[in-house]
């Protein structure tokens, strides 16, 4: 709590004073402050190239790899049937041949006014034999597909409205479908417990008059190269083969004895626009780099010259030309700038698409053993700067860091000393305040004894 006796005796602003003393004394305090927010910016500057750089590093180890930049577009002669690629997919194209697509294991009940048996109990039993008895709360058939569901065996059951019977009562059935299509989702349903399965005396509910199995669950089945010494039979209990061929999924719709092309073929548009985005990001270094160490020059006298946060930075100057040097050297003997990848006379990156593209078609192999080198490079030279570790970069941002923490703890000892300078300024004031009003006092009882003294006068009356 500071102390105020502004104009008590002396008729002085204290605090005005106060505080026009305490502006001196803080100038290094303002110093340090305007260093540190000065040396803030220049990590939050640092921290995002450090983060773009460590993304371009993340980008040029997939590129990197042979073939990293590929691109393919798959395709099927029928349009039963769909391609999807993934990684590690290659030129290819192959006839196959859809003997049957996936099933759920479908049966229906045969229609009923209610379960015979109350309380309703069933046995659920899988394709591999595992049992699992059930009991319904009421033999209301929607009772029965409520508990059937509610007993979570991979069959899901609906009561399905099945007319009236002679009496007009409504009749019902109950439909049970596997949740999952395939041979392996087949199931049966019994009326009567574990012990009736067991021994024999339970009903299968599909056998039943008025009942059928609508579906059998079977696994779909293709064949590749049908009719030959090679045939091979392939199945799956959905209808998507996955890794039908490497990196290729096909998913089949209809059964077909007409074979089907497949075919995976290279998508030279998408693999230039892919490589266009991969120099992309090693232009945006450059940009953030460049835009970061410009210099505002004065141009007349009173004005300013501005440094950028990377003026004079070596280690951000020496990460562009290690950058630029990978990217624009030759690679045995053979130049980038061939295949549309080149840098201009201002230092200034460019992809040339139409270039890139008219090398591509004529030696795909050779333009990608080019684009691959090129991005091993680009890896190995943004690792080691933008290594969360030991990168150079990083190495930067954790020396800024240290630097500001320090300066930070003088700021905290700066504070200290000046409330403590406060302090006693505020105390001093107090006290010449309270000499003041002593001073005053002494003054006026000085002052008021004088006057009462007896006057003397010269002379003598009569």
């Amino acid at each position: 709590m500071s102390l105020s006796l502004d104009g008590l005796v002396s008729g002085l602003k204290t605090t005005e004073v106060i505080k026009a003393l305490m502006d001196v004394h803080a100038i290094p305090r303002t110093l340090l402050k305007a260093k540190i927010d000065d040396k803030n910016v220049v990590m939050t500057q640092l921290r995002t190239l450090n983060t773009a750089v460590q993304n371009l590093a993340a980008a040029a180890e997939k590129a990197a790899v042979p073939g990293g930049l590929d691109r393919f577009t798959g395709a099927a002669s029928s349009e039963t049937v769909k391609v999807a690629l993934r990684a590690g997919a290659v030129p290819l194209s192959t006839d196959i041949v859809v003997d049957r697509v996936a099933q759920s294991h479908t049966v229906i009940t045969a229609a009923a006014r209610s379960w015979p048996a109350d309380p309703p109990v069933l046995t659920l039993e899988n394709a591999a034999g595992e049992r699992v008895q059930i009991q319904a709360d009421s033999s209301s058939m929607q009772d029965i597909a409520q508990a059937i569901n509610d007993a979570d065996t991979g069959i899901v059951a609906t009561a399905v409205p099945a007319g009236r019977d002679a009496d007009g009562n409504p009749l019902h059935r109950l439909q049970l479908r596997a949740e999952e299509s395939g041979q392996a989702g087949q199931f049966r349903v019994y009326r009567g417990d574990l012990a009736a399965v067991t021994g024999g005396t339970a009903v299968d509910l599909a056998t039943e008059t008025g009942a059928a199995v609508i579906a059998t669950g079977t696994d779909a089945q293709v064949r590749l190269w049908a009719g030959t010494g090679a045939e091979q039979v392939l199945t799956s209990a959905s209808n998507t083969f996955t890794d039908l061929f490497e990196g290729v999924d096909v998913t089949v719709s209809t059964a077909s004895p007409t074979p089907v092309t497949v075919t995976v073929a290279v998508d030279s548009a998408a693999r230039t626009t892919a490589t266009k985005d991969f120099i992309a990001l090693v232009t945006d270094i450059f940009t953030r780099i460049d835009n970061g160490s410009k210099a505002t020059v004065a141009g007349a006298q009173g004005e300013k010259t501005t440094l950028g946060v990377f003026t004079g930075d070596s280690t951000i100057r020496a990460m562009r030309t290690a950058l630029a040097d990978a990217v624009q050297l030759p690679v045995d003997g053979v130049s980038p700038s061939s295949i549309g990848i080149s840098t201009d006379m201002y230092g200034k990156l460019t992809f040339d698409e139409k270039k890139f593209a008219e090398a591509l078609a004529k030696d795909p192999d050779a333009v990608g053993g080019l684009v691959t080198a090129v991005a091993a490079r680009i890896e190995q030279t943004a690792t080691a700067y933008s290594d969360k570790y030991d990168g150079l970069l990083t190495s930067r941002i954790t020396g800024q860091e240290s630097e500001v923490k320090s300066l930070g703890e003088q700021m905290q000892r700066w504070d200290v000393r000046l409330a403590q300078r406060k302090a006693s300024l505020e105390r001093t004031y107090a006290r010449l305040e309270v000499m003041l009003s002593e001073m005053q006092s002494q003054s006026s009882y000085l002052a008021s004894q004088i006057s009462a003294l007896p006057s003397s006068r010269s002379g003598s009356g009569s």
